[in-house]
């Protein structure tokens, strides 16, 4: 009986089925604690990157 348990248990183990999938749930829960912890860093950087943009265009659309 204890045997029979062991096998099965080994062959639980051994079985990688849905494992891709496992992997990417880790991976995107991983980006999401990252994003949580640094995200007031995160919307800086982005407000930065939107008002340079903003600042280019203005120049570009003066220059004409």
């Amino acid at each position: 009986m204890l045997s029979q348990l062991n096998v099965k248990l080994q062959g639980l183990w051994r079985d990688e089925r849905g494992l891709g999938m496992l992997e990417m749930i880790l991976i995107i829960a991983v980006i999401v604690i990252i994003a949580i912890i640094f995200r007031d860093k995160l919307s800086e950087i982005v407000e930065s990157l939107l008002d340079k943009a903003d600042s280019k265009t203005d120049k570009f659309m003066d220059a004409e």
